[in-house]
């Protein structure tokens, strides 16, 4: 495929990862992992964690949404193999090449018992 394309997929799974992470942060029923710094947080005044992280969420899906849509684009614009009309010709010209090599002259099929008595 093309360079391109190899780009796009590597920034999904990095997109991906990172919003495993950013779910895995925030607050839950039981606290969640976010508990930690967000403690921190109200020692120093500042409570916009969870805030943070919700947005982080929404532009991490929103991001790895938009580039699923150019791989797309991507993939079916670099390669005609893809495409019905490719792939029937290329069947046509196996068939061809095998019709090809059918021998010219037939082949005699005898009937084995009278072959064997």
């Amino acid at each position: 495929m093309s360079a391109i394309f190899t780009t796009l997929v590597v920034l999904i799974i990095i997109a991906a990862i990172l919003l495993i992470a950013v779910v895995l942060l925030q607050n839950g029923k039981d606290g969640g992992l976010a508990t930690n710094f967000t403690s921190a947080n109200q020692t120093l005044g500042v409570r916009q964690t969870a805030t943070i992280l919700e947005k982080a969420t929404w532009y991490l899906v929103a991001f790895i949404l938009v580039l699923s849509i150019a791989t797309v684009f991507v993939a079916r614009g670099g390669s005609n193999k893809g495409s019905n009309e490719a792939i029937s010709t290329e069947i046509l010209n196996e068939t061809e090449q095998a019709q090809d090599e059918v021998p010219a002259f037939p082949i005699s099929q005898e009937n084995p018992e009278e072959a064997a008595e």
